[in-house]
């Protein structure tokens, strides 16, 4: 068998990785819809490698129009077992400036799209746990090569997913200040739930672009600001990168690579085929 593959989804300001050898873009089809775009297949870091732009290449893609589900699901069908996500947030605290990394373990959710991020329903009914959103042992890897890149990498943190496409009131961000979050963005909810429906071991660098508007003595967050310092971090998210793949073991055997083993309610014999079709890259090993 083949070594798992790892994936690459790369929000705003990054929709390409240099250093990808024998490229290759693939177009796949899903049930749940069309991918961001076509997905960039190759070899990084000894390591096969896959690559989304999450907004599509061009930036085409608002955060309410993501289709999660098609996303995470032409990953898993192309081996994808471990999903980095980098992601622009705003800062909700002081101690998380602009440029600095935070390698979030928690998620708040802001958001009215539970339907969108997940893949069952429709006969059948899952539970996955999710007490622990991201994949711990992906996020130490990424901690451990952010240190020896000397990036400056904050060890955990709340992300609070709201909706968008606007940026916060003053009202919301400061209430989100007051609460003790960390960091706030519009996109990783989603795939996280995803990704643990798929057992893929998801972890996300979230990059500190600007002070959202709760800091009444920093000019509030702009597109032009967010753009200029994601050129600034761009870098050093691909030098963590390129780090940390090697280091990624070589077969799929973390607690989140079985999450779905207790989670299915629905017996077997009741699945609906065309559901099992549907869900073919997760339900393999359990029809």
């Amino acid at each position: 068998m083949s070594t798992p593959l790892v994936g690459i989804i790369g929000g705003s300001g990054l929709y390409q990785i240099e250093g990808f050898d024998r490229q290759k873009w693939v177009r796949i089809k899903t049930p749940f819809g069309a991918p961001s775009d076509d997905l960039l297949t190759g070899e990084m870091s000894g390591r096969e490698v896959v690559f989304l732009p999450r907004h599509g290449r061009g930036h085409r893609i608002m955060p309410t129009e993501l289709n999660h589900r098609a996303n995470i699901w032409a990953m898993k069908s192309l081996g994808v077992e471990w999903i980095i996500s980098v992601s622009a947030v705003g800062s909700l605290q002081a101690k998380y400036r602009p440029c600095d990394i935070v390698l979030v373990d928690q998620f708040f959710d802001r958001t009215k799209r539970d339907q969108e991020h997940t893949f069952f329903g429709n006969g059948i009914v899952a539970h996955v746990a999710f007490a622990e959103p991201i994949c711990e042992e992906l996020r130490q890897l990424l901690r451990h090569s952010a240190r020896r890149v000397k990036a400056k990498a904050h060890d955990g943190g709340t992300y609070v997913n709201m909706e968008g496409p606007a940026f916060s009131t003053r009202a919301e961000s400061q209430f989100n200040h007051r609460a003790g979050f960390d960091v706030i963005g519009m996109t990783n909810l989603g795939e996280a739930k995803c990704a643990r429906e798929a057992e893929i071991a998801y972890a996300t660098m979230a990059m500190v672009t600007d002070y959202d508007c709760w800091k009444t003595d920093e000019a509030h967050v702009t597109v032009e600001m967010v753009i200029n310092n994601l050129r600034r971090n761009g870098e050093t998210a691909k030098a963590i990168i390129r780090d940390v793949i090697p280091r990624i073991p070589p077969a799929a055997g973390w607690p989140c690579h079985s999450a779905l083993a207790n989670a299915i309610m629905t017996e077997r014999k009741l699945w609906p085929k065309g559901r099992v079709k549907a869900l073919a890259p997760l339900l393999a090993k359990y029809a």
